[in-house]
C-alpha cells in the first residue's frame, strides 16, 4: 500500500556537535542549520510534500547559556528578515507555533509580519516551532477549552478528541505523516506529542548541517513504501 507523506516534521538537530567538531562555537553551527532550512523547503514540491514544519527552539532550550539563547534569538530575526523575499517568492506560507508570551517584541512584530506577507501562499506550507513544547501546548490548548466551559460557550460532554485539536497551536495543519529527528539522537524531545500519535518516525545519524535534500528525498520516498495501519489489521 503506497503512501505520499503531505506533512513532515522536522526536529533539527545536531547544530552544536557539528560546529563543535569542527572546533567553532556553537553558533556557527546554529548558523549553518538556519542555511539548510533554505534547500529543504525547496525540496518538498518534487517529493509531493506539501506541509513541512520545523522544530527551531523548544520551551527547554531557555535553560541554555545565555550567550547561546541570545545568539539564537538574534540569528531568528537575522533569518526571517534575509529570508522573507525568497520564501514570498518560492511561493511558501509561514506560520508560527509555540508560546510567544516570553519572546521580545521585536521578534513577535517579524514573526507576525512574515506570516501576514506569506499568507496567500500555497505552494509549501512552512510551520516554524518556535518556544514550542507539546506538554506547554496541550497545557494551553486546555486553559482555553476550559474557558470555553467557564464561559457557557461549550458543554463539557461535547468535549472529544477533535474538539480539543481545534485549541491546539497547530489546528490549521494535518497531523505528520512523518517525523524526523537527525544527528543520530532516538527520541521525540516533546515535539507533536498529540499530532504524532500515527506519525512515522526516522531517526537519522546525518548532523542537521550535513541534511541534504537527496537524503530527505530518500526519506519521503521510503515513507511511501509503508503500510500504515492505525490500529486496524491489513
Amino acid at each position: 500500500m503506497s503512501n505520499a507523506a503531505q506533512h513532515v516534521a522536522i526536529i533539527m538537530d545536531g547544530n552544536g556537535r557539528w560546529a563543535q567538531q569542527r572546533g567553532r562555537p556553537r553558533l556557527v553551527g546554529h548558523h549553518a542549520g538556519a542555511k539548510r532550512i533554505r534547500e529543504i523547503v525547496e525540496a518538498c514540491p518534487a517529493v509531493g510534500v506539501k506541509y513541512l514544519t520545523i522544530f527551531a527552539f523548544s520551551t527547554e532550550n531557555w535553560k541554555r547559556t545565555q550567550s547561546e539563547v541570545s545568539g539564537l534569538m538574534r540569528l531568528f530575526k537575522r533569518y526571517i528578515r534575509r529570508e522573507s523575499q525568497a520564501l514570498i517568492d518560492d511561493g511558501v506560507r509561514v506560520r508560527f507555533i509555540g508560546d510567544r508570551m516570553n519572546l521580545d517584541d521585536q521578534l513577535v512584530s517579524i514573526m507576525d509580519e512574515l506570516e501576514l506577507v506569506t499568507s496567500h501562499n500555497k505552494k509549501v506550507n512552512l510551520t516554524i516551532a518556535l518556544n514550542y513544547g507539546g506538554r506547554d501546548e496541550v497545557t494551553r490548548a486546555v486553559k482555553r477549552l476550559a474557558r470555553e466551559i467557564e464561559q457557557g460557550k461549550l458543554a463539557a460532554k461535547q468535549v472529544n478528541a477533535k474538539v480539543l485539536a481545534g485549541f491546539l497551536d497547530t489546528h490549521f495543519l494535518p497531523d505528520p505523516d512523518l517525523v524526523i529527528r537527525t544527528s543520530g539522537e532516538a527520541r521525540i524531545s516533546n515535539f507533536l506529542l498529540w499530532q504524532s500519535a500515527y506519525a512515522e518516525y526516522e531517526f537519522i545519524d546525518t548532523l542537521w548541517p550535513d541534511f541534504k535534500a537527496d537524503e530527505f528525498s530518500q526519506l519521503v520516498s521510503k515513507f511511501g513504501s509503508r503500510e500504515r495501519r492505525y490500529g486496524a489489521v491489513s
